[in-house]
């Protein structure tokens, strides 16, 4: 068994949960304040308080390795599936049910908030979001529609129904990260390499401010959306930040990704921060402003840390290939995941990518049961 307790692990750093003046941002009915999401394992540990045992949630687990999603997914297309708040709200919730885990994450798109502001792109299943055309000029930039508060309000109930269901359960918002959503709009499309954002910064850097700009304040809005109805945590996915160098990070990223964290600033919920393939970008995406890194599969754990100063909170980072490896396999590797986030003040468990869509779910039920058995505290 592991231990939580042992005395290798920093000292918690605790920060207040909410201050009086942030609850003000939050409805009486909000989570936090009326259903003890903020006493929940969860919570604690993504604000460096003690918990109960280890909180896990997966990315992506709100999808298609679930027969029920399928079922209900069946014949609607991606995007009327997350604007339907009745539908949206029911596939949050069918991992909950089913895996027991300590959070539900929103289930929606890093392009819904592009969609809603009036931007031509769609889920092209087997590909991914397509724009009807690429946004790579400043003339185009400029002509970008901004996200309307209106055009929120299907997030809003959506997250409401959520939440009423979840309970002290708590919910966590997302958005893409302006990197990401950026790189989307020049290339128009998936890309494996990210050359033509990559060849923006540097051949009109004003255009690339004003594309990225745009990104992180429609970004910011659509995470306050989620906030104010109910979400109790958000992360900021940059899905892309690993094809970029530090140099290129700090430069023409960095800003931008702070002003989508600082939107919701204010309301003091936990940030998480969480990119793939950017382990060497770590410090510095920790430094735009969230309180909480997530880690990929790539990268131990006690080196995210060591890399982070040893003071903040971590998020992972099993990966997702161990999951049809075979029981033994994955629990052999999840107790290393689980010893190696002893590293960190508290260690909220994920996978370090999504869940494969061919995942047997019955695999993540056990996985769950068996990060909380093996961290429960005495």
């Amino acid at each position: 068994m592991v231990s939580m307790t042992s005395t290798s692990a920093p000292a918690l750093t605790q920060r207040p949960l909410l201050t009086d003046e942030q609850l003000s941002h939050l409805s009486s009915d909000h989570p936090l304040k009326a259903a003890g999401t903020a006493d929940s394992a969860m919570i604690r540990t993504l604000t460096g308080r003690p918990a109960q045992h280890a909180p896990v949630w997966f990315m992506r687990q709100a999808g298609r390795s679930l027969p029920e999603y399928r079922q209900v997914r069946e014949g609607i297309p991606m995007l009327d599936s997350c604007l339907n708040p009745q539908l949206a709200a029911e596939i949050t919730l069918q991992p909950v049910r089913r895996h027991k885990v300590d959070a539900a994450i929103f289930f929606s798109d890093i392009v819904i908030p592009m969609k809603l502001a009036g931007v031509d792109v769609d889920i092209v299943p087997g590909r991914g979001p397509v724009l009807g055309q690429p946004i790579d000029s400043i003339e185009a930039i400029r002509n970008l529609p901004e996200l309307e508060d209106s055009a929120l309000d299907p997030i809003r109930e959506a997250v409401a129904l959520t939440v009423k269901e979840l309970g002290s359960t708590p919910l966590i918002g997302f958005a893409g990260a302006p990197f990401t959503l950026a790189a989307y709009m020049v290339e128009g499309g998936p890309s494996r390499d990210h050359l033509r954002p990559r060849s923006l910064m540097h051949s009109d850097p004003q255009a690339w401010a004003e594309l990225a700009d745009w990104a992180a304040r429609t970004s910011g809005l659509f995470l306050a959306a989620q906030i104010e109805a109910g979400a109790s945590a958000i992360q900021l996915f940059d899905s892309w930040a690993g094809s970029l160098g530090q140099a290129d990070y700090r430069t023409y990223v960095q800003e931008h990704s702070a002003t989508a964290l600082a939107a919701v600033k204010h309301y003091g919920v936990p940030r998480i921060h969480f990119g793939t393939g950017t382990a060497e970008l770590l410090p510095a995406m920790h430094q735009a402003g969230a309180d909480v890194m997530g880690v990929d599969y790539r990268l131990p754990l006690s080196e995210a840390s060591r890399r982070l100063g040893g003071g903040v909170v971590l998020q992972g980072n099993i990966d997702p290939a161990l999951l049809s490896a075979g029981w033994e396999a994955l629990a052999t590797h999840t107790d290393r995941v689980l010893e190696e986030g002893r590293s960190a003040p508290a260690h909220v468990v994920n996978l370090g990518h999504g869940v494969p869509p061919s995942t047997d779910p019955q695999i993540l039920t056990r996985l769950v049961d068996y990060i909380h058995t093996q961290t429960r505290q005495k």
